[in-house]
């Protein structure tokens, strides 16, 4: 109140109590006088009042002014200094905020409320600024390091590669491949402390000064973009690049391979670990404002999440050759198993589209995998030989084939799971439960047996491409033994079941007896019906079976049987074809046409079969077979041999 309003308050009290002291006066002028008198001493009242309450929130402005930018002057970092301090200038701010809302309570009409006003308003925002920056240096300072136990990754190196563990004769199979990925994937819970425990009570008092000063909207800008760039410094930690879909279906088996192993190590660890520690971090500070603290996870992590989502829908539609298939499974099932923390992480409306982009990629993913699983028969027809594999041992498409079902069994829960959703059906157990014949007959063992049918067909047309028939017989028992002893002695074989292993055994030794009628039924008959011909017909006929027997020694030790127990098994039971024939027939010349004509004794022929199947090509040359016949002579007629040596 101005000092001339403040003189004609004065003026009018002295007025009315003149007035009031007259004696003509009617009663209701007498009434309405009080009532005026009432009202210019309220009037003085709070004008006395009123330059009071001034002086007050001066005196509270300025000192808390002084506080404030004594403190800015003297501490390069309050929050480094001792509590107190920090104490003080909450205080100091807290001061200035009630001052704002004070002021903002009187009317405007006024004219010191606005200067008051702009003063305190211009201190708090330099406050805010300087609140800001303390927040952000201790984030930056008390932020803990990445340790190596927060970091999941696969036991096994990411430049192994499933194409070359599929085709691969030797050593690794995909099935270990497999396994050794499986069992890395196993994880616990893991909650790590983003900063230091002790900084979390400091970051909440700026947290709560600046959304009770309405500066809400600064204190979440500053803090979402120190996590947002924390985050993509974690996807650096973990060899996570950021690629176009372009750049995706440029990429080389090999390369994309080793980008979909981090990719998956990633993604288990951003939702697994990081984000649910940022969740932990964000409602200690946030928790009491709301879903402020949702909505802010959610702008902090997004752009690194859909990062990791646009590789994994680059992939999905990516081309659908098999030695995809399970790294698609492989990002199918991290997806899958991780769809529970995206729920958890974003709840609100506002992560409502990461959930759905989550969803998203895991149907396509489903749909790719299950469109190369169905296809994989196919691609098995498809191949075209027009040369016989060499020595008729294991082609590298049953290698491939068998290879690439044993790691079935590894997914067989989730292939039946994606096969039942696209024949509406509902598996209420996974297919290993039971060995029995729910197993056998699920989606997955159905169409196991037929891609194993499809081979079966493949390989029987590649038979014929072989002019020996003995060949032929070899390549084949070859092949189905393969398949048969990989499939029965190991889990995938619950998907096939007693009965298609028991078939497949006498589809391989219906084979190898086939092999030996093929290879051994003409050479045996020279043996045959000698006992009517006379020793010039014998000696011809020992003759053409060394001969034969040579031949068929020098091309059959090129063949390969690579099982051992196969390999052996085939040499006695060939033996026990041969060496009987042989020792009868032995026996009923040798009085007619004498030793020397027999070229071969039963142990020399028993040596020689040992060496079949070796894969090495052996010859028994002449200067052999005239030391054979002088070592048979001396083992036969000792004392004769030695004197005519002496």
């Amino acid at each position: 109140m101005g000092d001339a309003e403040k003189h004609v308050i004065a003026a009018a009290y002295h007025i009315v109590k003149a007035l009031e002291a007259t004696n003509n006066l009617s009663n209701d002028m007498r009434r309405i006088l009080a009532d005026l008198d009432v009202h210019l001493s309220t009037m003085t009242t709070i004008g006395e009042n009123e330059a009071e309450k001034t002086r007050e929130i001066e005196n509270r402005l300025r000192s808390a002014q002084e506080n404030i930018t004594g403190l800015h002057s003297n501490h390069s970092r309050i929050w480094n200094s001792c509590p107190a301090i920090v104490s003080k200038y909450l205080q100091s701010v807290d001061e200035v905020r009630r001052l704002i809302e004070t002021l903002e309570s009187f009317p405007s009409k006024r004219t010191w409320k606005q200067d008051f006003l702009d003063r305190a308003q211009c201190i708090l925002q330099i406050t805010m600024a300087r609140l800001q920056d303390e927040l952000i240096h201790i984030l930056a300072q008390s932020k803990q390091c990445f340790k190596q136990e927060y970091i999941l990754h696969p036991t096994c190196e990411e430049t192994s590669v499933y194409e070359e563990s599929i085709v691969s004769n030797e050593g690794d199979s995909l099935e270990d491949v497999s396994q050794r990925e499986s069992s890395s994937m196993e994880t616990e819970e893991y909650v790590m402390d983003l900063v230091h425990p002790d900084v979390v009570p400091q970051i909440t008092s700026i947290a709560n000064i600046m959304f009770a000063s309405h500066y809400d909207h600064e204190f979440c800008q500053t803090f979402v973009r120190f996590w947002r760039d924390e985050l993509a410094e974690y996807l650096t930690i973990l060899n996570v690049e950021q690629f176009s879909v372009e750049d995706v279906l440029k990429m080389e088996w090999r390369c994309l391979n080793s980008r979909i192993r981090k990719w998956r190590r990633a993604v288990k660890n951003v939702l697994g670990i990081y984000l649910t520690s940022e969740k932990r971090l964000f409602d200690q500070v946030l928790g009491e404002h709301g879903s402020i603290s949702s909505t802010c996870l959610v702008e902090a992590s997004k752009a690194s999440l859909l990062c990791l989502l646009n590789f994994g829908h680059a992939v999905a539609i990516g081309p659908h050759r098999p030695e995809w298939l399970y790294c698609l499974l492989d990002m199918y099932e991290v997806l899958a198993s991780l769809i529970p923390d995206v729920e958890s992480l974003f709840p609100e409306e506002g992560g409502s589209f990461i959930r759905i982009e989550f969803h998203e990629l895991l149907r396509r993913l489903g749909d790719a995998a299950k469109v190369i699983f169905m296809e994989f028969g196919n691609h098995i027809a498809s191949r075209t030989s027009r040369k016989p594999y060499p020595n008729g041992c294991i082609h590298p498409l049953t290698n491939y084939v068998v290879n690439y079902i044993l790691c079935f069994v590894e997914y067989g829960d989730t292939l039946n799971l994606l096969l039942a959703e696209k024949d509406g059906e509902n598996l209420d157990k996974g297919p290993n439960e039971n060995v029995g014949q729910m197993t056998i007959s699920c989606p997955v063992a159905v169409h196991l047996q037929s891609v194993t049918s499809i081979l079966e067909a493949k390989l029987d047309v590649m038979s014929n491409l072989y002019r020996d028939s003995s060949l032929k017989h070899i390549f084949m028992m070859n092949n189905i033994h393969y398949m048969v002893d990989k499939i029965k002695n190991s889990e995938v074989g619950s998907y096939f079941g007693d009965e298609w292993i028991r078939n497949h055994i006498g589809k391989f030794q219906h084979h190898a007896m086939s092999y030996e009628r093929s290879t051994w039924s003409s050479i045996l008959g020279l043996l045959r019906d000698n006992e009517k011909t006379g020793k010039a017909t014998l000696k011809e006929r020992c003759r053409d079976f060394s001969i034969a027997f040579e031949d068929m020694y020098k091309i059959q030790t090129a063949w390969y049987v690579k099982n051992l127990e196969l390999r052996e098994e085939l040499r006695i039971s060939t033996s026990k074809t041969v060496i009987p024939a042989y020792r009868n027939f032995v026996s009923k010349i040798t009085n007619s046409i004498g030793e020397k004509y027999i070229k071969y004794t039963e142990h020399d022929l028993e040596t020689y079969i040992l060496d079949l199947f070796e894969g090495s090509q052996k010859s028994l040359k002449p200067s052999r077979m005239k030391e054979v016949t002088i070592l048979s002579s001396i083992s036969l007629f000792p004392t004769v041999v030695f004197n005519k040596i002496m």
